[in-house]
C-alpha cells in the first residue's frame, strides 16, 4: 500500500503538474488490486518509471531530453497540449495542472505538497483519496480497479 506520506514525495509530482500518488493507476498498483481486462496498466509515477510524463513527453522536445524538470520551465507554457489536459481535468476532476505548477513555481515543492496532503487526505483514516474517484483505497473498500 502507498503510504500517505510516500504519496505526497516530490518524486510523484509529474512535469505536466499531476500527483501520480493520488491517480487510480498508481493507487491501484500500491494496493496490488486486481487489474481489468482491457484497462491501462497500472502505474508507478511518471518520474519512477523514468517517463517524466505519460501525458506530455512524446510530444515535448524539452522533457525527452531532460531539460526541464516542470512544464512552467519552459517558454512555451503552458503549451496546447497541457492546457488540453489541464481542462479535461478542470472539467472531470477540479484539479488544474495549470495551477498547480503555477504554486510548485510561486511557493515551492515543500509547499505545494502540503497543500496536496490537506486536499487528498481521507479525512477517516488519513490514506491518500483518488483524484479519479475521490475514493480511499484503504478505508473505501476499493476491491478492483475500473480505470
Amino acid at each position: 500500500m502507498i503510504k500517505a506520506k510516500a504519496a505526497f514525495s516530490k518524486n510523484l509530482v509529474a512535469p505536466c503538474g499531476m500527483n501520480c500518488g493520488t491517480c487510480s493507476g498508481c493507487l491501484a498498483y500500491t494496493h496490488n488490486l486486481p487489474r481489468a481486462r482491457g484497462k491501462i496498466i497500472y502505474c508507478t509515477g511518471c518520474r519512477l518509471r523514468n517517463k517524466q510524463c505519460a501525458w506530455l513527453k512524446g510530444h515535448c522536445e524539452k522533457l525527452r531530453d531532460g531539460k526541464i524538470e516542470f512544464c512552467f520551465q519552459c517558454q512555451e507554457f503552458p503549451c496546447e497540449r497541457l492546457s488540453h489536459l489541464d481542462e479535461r481535468y478542470r472539467r472531470k476532476y477540479q484539479t488544474s495542472f495549470i495551477k498547480n505548477l503555477k504554486t510548485i513555481k510561486e511557493k515551492g515543492i515543500d509547499q505545494f505538497q502540503k497543500s496536496e496532503q490537506k486536499r487528498w487526505r481521507c479525512p477517516k483514516c488519513g490514506g491518500v483519496l483518488c483524484i479519479h474517484n475521490n475514493k480511499c483505497y484503504d478505508c473505501g473498500k476499493v476491491t478492483s480497479w475500473k480505470g
